[in-house]
């Protein structure tokens, strides 16, 4: 490490999201589509470590070497429209420790950016409130405020719109990504609308759903409009939801624009069984419990090395 990084550090928590619904209401006149989703966390995360630099300078490393250490990367894009916009002159290091896949629909780079604005916050003792934050994180991606409030939420206009919600009914979440990525704005670019409306928006069947704590009626909510789109593209990921619902899954949907599809089980004895037989389809296979409640997403720790 750079002799000018300070070893005490900040450690920050950045879970992935799920998209229990995503509903797409209609294009705006700023280029993005309208959209009301029901998001949830869940135990899957990236962790970033905060370094004080001795200089101004914002530095990038990573556990893995696909991440992009630069100006691309949402970690420094967030770090530096922070330094800019509140006048800070101080500099920051941070390692980046990837479990996320990328381009999987799951907000790893979103969640990122938030833990990156939270970590900040605390360092630089910055003052700024959860709303502050979710404003200024929504400059660098639709996602960032949603992963800067965690738990289960509703959020709306272009996804900047946060309504939190009560926590999920507990149960485990499986999540499989095929070995491809998706481009978010080609799936969005080629939403039918008059296609669209043939499907009903669940937003509000499901915010119904975990209001009353209903684990059948939340499976009976899930809904993604993007769907279609990428499993059209993409047949692998049609082929996956079918395999998560022939092993015995509660529910399926691919969540955001994919490629990951994830499931629902209620019951922990049929967890290792669909685990395995997704291990037979592709790589990248994960069982883990939904968070859902805001305040398990993990405040920034210090720590002295």
């Amino acid at each position: 490490m750079d002799e000018r990084v300070n070893q005490v550090r900040i450690s920050v928590k950045a879970p992935a999201k799920i998209n229990l619904t995503l509903d797409v209401l209609g294009k705006r006149d700023d280029g993005y589509h309208e959209v009301e989703m029901v998001m949830t966390t869940i135990d899957l995360a990236d962790r970033i470590d905060i370094y004080p630099r001795e200089d101004d300078q914002i530095t990038l490393d990573s556990s893995a070497f696909f991440v992009p250490l630069g100006e691309k990367n949402h970690v420094y894009q967030m770090a530096m429209l922070i330094k800019k916009r509140l006048g800070i002159r101080k500099g920051v290091h941070f390692f980046i420790h990837k479990n996320i896949p990328v381009a999987a629909g799951l907000a790893g780079g979103s969640s990122d950016a938030a833990a990156t604005i939270r970590g900040l916050n605390r360092l630089w003792d910055l003052g700024l409130s959860t709303e502050e934050m979710a404003e200024l994180g929504s400059e660098i991606g639709s996602d960032v405020a949603f992963c800067v409030y965690g738990g289960t939420a509703l959020a709306k206009g272009r996804g900047e719109k946060i309504q939190p919600l009560p926590s999920l009914p507990p149960s485990w979440v499986i999540l499989a990504k095929p070995p491809i990525g998706v481009s978010t704005a080609e799936v969005y670019g080629r939403v039918d609308m008059a296609k669209v409306k043939q499907y009903p928006p669940m937003s509000g069947q499901m915010m119904e759903a975990i209001l009353e704590h209903d684990y059948r009626k939340i499976h009976q909510s899930l809904g993604n409009h993007l769907e279609t789109v990428t499993l059209s593209l993409h047949p692998e990921v049609r082929r996956l939801k079918e395999q998560m619902l022939r092993f015995g899954a509660d529910a399926a949907l691919m969540s955001g624009s994919g490629p990951t599809v994830f499931c629902l089980v209620d019951k922990e004895s049929r967890v290792n069984r669909i685990y395995n037989g997704l291990k037979g389809f592709c790589k990248d296979v994960f069982a883990v419990r939904i968070l859902g409640d805001r305040y398990h997403v993990g405040l920034p720790k210090t720590v002295q090395k």
